[in-house]
This record gives structure tokens, sequence and C-alpha cells, in this order.
């Protein structure tokens, strides 16, 4: 019987075109946010740098992967960049334009989908994974990055 996988078993390119092998935050908790720059839900860049600034003393990584699956998104990274530098001087790790839904849907986004039945409804989609690299709880658009229930959930992982 196959090893079930993990979110450490999954790769992809920042938002500068380097690849990020997330094996190198084994053991570590994550938090994933598929992200858009033109989006009502876009001020939540500040919620997540918010968080980045609470916890960037422990090892909880932040990543937004970036998507154009809801049609809110720029193609181009330099786009996405000023958005993200310029706006809400973001300090977490930010993809370069995945696929979080459909036909050419990222691996990552294909995995949690098999092995959690979710998907993103629509950007801002929240997952936290514990450091099994196992999903531990996921959030909706509606719910702020630095929620209270967010916020404990990330406590008692850390």
């Amino acid at each position: 019987m196959a090893e079930s996988k993990s979110i450490y078993d999954f790769n992809f390119l920042d938002i500068d075109g380097n690849k990020v092998e997330l094996s190198t935050f084994k053991g570590k908790p994550l938090l994933i946010v598929n992200t858009a720059s033109r989006c009502g839900f876009t001020p939540q860049y500040e919620g997540l740098q918010n968080l980045f600034t609470k916890y960037r003393k422990t090892d909880l990584t932040i990543i937004a992967t970036t998507s154009n699956s809801f049609n809110q998104e720029f193609e181009n990274p330099d786009d996405i960049k000023r958005i993200c530098l310029v706006n809400y001087n973001v300090g977490f790790i930010t993809s370069s334009p995945i696929e979080v839904k459909g036909m050419n849907v990222h691996p990552i986004y294909k995995w949690i989908k098999k092995d959690y039945n979710q998907s993103p409804k629509w950007n801002f989609y929240k997952y936290l994974f514990n450091r099994s690299g196992k999903l531990e709880d996921s959030w909706s658009s509606i719910i702020k990055p630095d929620s209270k229930k967010i916020i404990k959930k990330i406590d008692n992982l850390i």
C-alpha cells in the first residue's frame, strides 16, 4: 500500500520563478492561502502579513499561492509583486500564479481535494497543515487570516 502524501511532498515556483520545495519545511506548520490581487478579499493580505509578523520568530510558514482560477489575478508576476509589496509589504512566501481548480489544477490543490475533499470556492481560502503535513483545519474567504479562531489553531500547533 502506498504511503499517503503530506503537504511536504509538493513544490511550486515562487513569485520570482524559483522552485520552492515544501520538504524544506518538514516538521513545521504551514498556512497556505490561495490569493488574488483584484478581489474584494485582497485586503486580507494585511491580515496575512500581521500573522507573518506575529509568528516570524516561530516555525510557522505562511505561503500565498496566487491564482487566476477565479479571474481576479494578474498574469504578470511583476504586477502581483507590486500589489503584494507596495500595497501590503508582504514578507511571506508568494507563488507564481497557479490554478486551484479546473483541468490544470496545481498538484497541491489536487491532493487537498483528493485526500480531504476540499477545494477553494473562492480566493483567500486558508489551509492550515500540522507538523506531520496533514490538514489540520481550513477556513473560507470570509474568515480573516488573523481572526481569533485561526490564531487559536496556530497557537495549538506551535
